[in-house]
């Protein structure tokens, strides 16, 4: 008998997609589980046709929502707000899955194990590749983690595929509202829900398979991710930090990019999140032996 309660719902970005959203809805709904779930697509300013299936396509019961290209931390934080479920799964609209992955995401979960959970991550194009979960370099950028047996902590949760119980999500403020369009968006996340007491894991017994692209099918300039690095560091980091993370900005004026950001309030942002955090950023670094 099928298991309605708790309701998934699973949340899709979009943004000139090609045929990959069509192929990743037809793998979701071939694949089992013994819960319900919804589908949210947010088509976020997509200018090739990406989604219009699904007006018309009855195999797919979709809540579509079309916006004009507010940029993937935002599109996710729409989908949240619209969603009816008690968990949010988090995927990129170019992904393959496996039998159970619902349900073996959402035990670790149920059980208080965890307030959010990833899969092993493997490449559609390379069968050799896996990934399981990620943390960070001396220089902040993500790396992989590689394998353990069991479900295990993480220092970052890869956008592409994670799931997070509502509550959570929106206690921490869900994905940073602040950012420019790309970049950095997970792993401020994952840094802000570890600060808060909260806990990542990675399931690894679940494999979803991921389209990793060489190139953005959208306009991704690295002034957008340096500014979305700094915002993160000024947000969470202490001031020496702040320092170290402004000399590793490549794309971009630092100097710049710390006025601008001071004149969007983040001031007031930062205090908040140092009122109402459990750890440091300092407990993050040594937590997961991150060595900046």
């Amino acid at each position: 008998m099928e298991n309605t309660s708790p309701l998934i719902s699973i949340i899709i970005p979009a943004k000139n997609e090609g045929d990959n959203v069509r192929t990743t809805l037809h793998s979701l709904y071939s694949t089992k589980s013994n819960y319900s779930f919804e589908t949210i697509v947010i088509n976020d300013g997509s200018t090739d046709n990406c989604c219009d299936f699904l007006r018309t396509d009855p195999k797919f019961q979709v809540n579509l929502i079309h916006t004009s290209g507010i940029g993937p931390a935002n599109a996710r934080n729409l989908g949240a707000k619209n969603a009816l479920g008690d968990f949010l799964f988090f995927c990129d609209a170019h992904l393959e899955f496996e039998d159970w992955w619902i349900d073996h995401l959402l035990e670790p979960m149920i059980t208080g194990k965890t307030d959010a959970i990833t899969p092993a991550i493997g490449s559609i194009n390379d069968a050799n590749f896996i990934g399981y979960g990620q943390t960070l370099t001396s220089n902040l950028r993500t790396i992989w983690n590689g394998k353990q047996n069991e479900c295990f902590e993480t220092a970052v949760l890869p956008g592409g595929c994670f799931a997070i119980k509502k509550t959570t999500f929106f206690a921490v403020g869900g994905f940073e509202t602040g950012f420019n369009k790309w970049g950095y968006e997970d792993v401020e996340l994952s840094i802000k829900l570890w600060l808060f007491g909260h806990s990542c894991h990675v399931q690894p017994n679940v494999k979803i398979l991921h389209r990793f692209r060489e190139s953005h099918p959208y306009e991704a300039i690295y002034e957008d991710f340096y500014y979305n690095f700094l915002r993160t560091a000024f947000l969470h980091f202490s001031t020496s930090q702040i320092q170290k993370c402004k000399k590793l900005v490549v794309h971009g004026d630092p100097e710049k990019i710390e006025k601008q950001l001071l004149n969007t309030g983040i001031t007031k942002q930062r205090e908040s999140y140092f009122q109402k955090r459990k750890y440091t950023a300092d407990w993050y670094f040594r937590k997961f032996k991150i060595h900046f």
